[in-house]
């Protein structure tokens, strides 16, 4: 366990980091509501377009395992005043962006700047407070990064309709400079350089991997699966994470630790995490295009049309923390995936082009619910089934897969989408485009409904870790909170 190191301005420090960590997790959801806008601003499909979200996420899964060998490669003032102002660069390209490859190369280096800020935010927030702080400081940090892609719809939704989307990108601009001229200021070193050995092979496997497997799931939007641009970066990812796994277990020092998934709770845990950000990112992308495309709202009215259901995430996640410790992480786990089901079956049986809003707003209320109360048990108590020498390897495993779940989200919702819209099209040759859309959506809720049945069988598992490999400190719990 980490001692507190002394700095002169830790809530100056944490400010910072949860601020850049905020605004970065904020632009992954924010240009959900302003994909309509992109596709008929540079000419290009929902396929193509889906790309801005899923290479966000891709590009953060790929540096998540990375960014521990950054760590000890590099100063904490280093990473975070470099992670800050690639970050800018990334939002002053997506501003600037007159062509949509320019727009998506300015969404991946946004996402590297992100990518480097989360895992040492994390790390210095642990070491600079005293332990009997951390739980309180781990807390806040959890409601940021919770509310960074919660609120991302909605707010982008208020600058779309009074300034444009560009805007959303010169608003983080703006904060990402001050950001930059306070943490020249105040941030202060804290980690340890070791350099240790870099193994750039586990680093190619891990990249081709996780990219091949997202390319291949991306593509099927606009190909079938039987087309070599679907199938071979599929078969490539594949096998390069096989020889990833393999590697990892004959290093004596690998890039993640994959005993991990030894014990049970964990790796069930894990599982519980994957299919949860499945549905959240699915939903994230697909509801604002349907209210949008099929409802007719504005950006603005659609993106307060899910702010309750992000308030109710916001507001129940210390409750949920609270009742964990008191009755356990099986009845949350079990009675929060229940509502997650009915949430998604609602969805799927009443959309359409003619659904009340208010439909709409109550499902997405109940699905959040109920995906608190599955993630913040699963992810809890998945941790707390390690021994405290693997805590550092279960994070980085369960946030990778975290994020390869949310790019498969976004790219599977897109190529569902695609397949009811164009399925309903050639059965209904005169539907307006409103009913095209919702019945493309429709469709897609049918995969989430799914999502959620598997979500609920993997509840009746769950079970607290002996209590021998339940560790005292439960702040290190609380910095794995979800994301959604």
């Amino acid at each position: 366990m980490k001692t507190q190191i002394q700095v002169k301005s830790p809530k100056v420090m944490a400010a910072i980091l949860m601020l850049g960590a905020f605004i970065g997790l904020f632009g992954e959801t924010a240009l959900n509501m302003a994909l309509t806008n992109v596709m008929d601003q540079f000419a290009v499909q929902a396929a193509t377009a889906q790309w801005l979200t899923t290479g966000y996420l891709l590009t953060l899964a790929i540096l998540v395992p990375i960014s521990a060998l950054l760590m000890k490669w590099f100063s904490t003032r280093k990473l975070v005043i470099g992670g800050i102002v690639i970050s800018l660069v990334g939002a002053i390209l997506t501003a600037i962006s007159p062509s949509f490859a320019i727009l998506e190369t300015g969404r991946i280096v946004q996402a590297i700047g992100t990518g480097i800020i989360i895992p040492v935010m994390v790390s210095v927030l642990l070491v600079i407070f005293p332990i009997h702080k951390r739980g309180v400081v781990m807390g806040i940090m959890g409601l940021v990064i919770t509310l960074g892609p919660a609120l991302g719809p909605t707010l982008s939704g208020v600058v779309i309709s009074t300034l444009g989307w560009h805007y959303i990108f010169w608003i983080s601009a703006a904060f990402y400079v001050l950001l930059t001229l306070t943490a020249v200021a105040k941030i202060e070193n804290v980690g340890e350089i070791t350099k240790p050995k870099i193994d750039a092979l586990s680093i190619v496997l891990s990249t081709i991997g996780f990219g091949g497997l997202i390319y291949g799931l991306a593509s099927m939007a606009g190909a079938p699966f039987t087309a070599p641009l679907v199938w071979a970066p599929l078969l490539v990812g594949i096998i390069a994470l096989v020889l990833f796994g393999i590697r990892q277990n004959t290093m004596d020092k690998p890039m993640i630790n994959l005993g991990v998934f030894k014990y049970p709770m964990f790796t069930l845990g894990t599982a519980m995490m994957f299919l949860s950000i499945l549905v959240i990112l699915s939903t994230s992308i697909l509801l604002p295009m349907y209210l949008k495309g099929s409802l007719l709202f504005s950006a603005a009215v659609a993106g307060l049309l899910l702010l309750p259901g992000n308030a109710v995430n916001v507001i129940l996640s210390p409750i949920v923390g609270t009742m964990f410790d008191k009755i356990g992480p099986r009845k949350l786990a079990l009675a929060g995936s229940i509502i997650v089901l009915i949430g998604n079956i609602i969805f799927a049986a009443s959309i359409s082009a003619t659904t009340p809003a208010w439909q709409i707003v109550i499902a997405f209320m109940v699905l959040f619910f109920g995906l608190t109360m599955v993630t913040i048990p699963s992810q809890t108590n998945g941790l707390n089934a390690l021994p405290r020498e693997f805590y550092a390897d279960g994070s980085a495993a369960m946030n990778t897969l975290n994020q390869v779940a949310g790019a498969s989200g976004t790219a599977i919702a897109i190529t569902l989408l695609t397949a009811g819209q164009t399925g309903f099209a050639s059965d209904v040759p005169d539907a307006s485009q409103a009913e095209i859309l919702a019945a493309g959506v429709k469709y897609a809720f049918y995969f989430v409904t799914g999502i959620s049945v598997f979500l609920f069988i993997c509840s009746l598992f769950v079970n607290k870790p002996s209590e021998e490999n339940v560790q005292s400190q439960v702040f290190v719990c609380s910095t794995e909170t979800v994301r959604n």
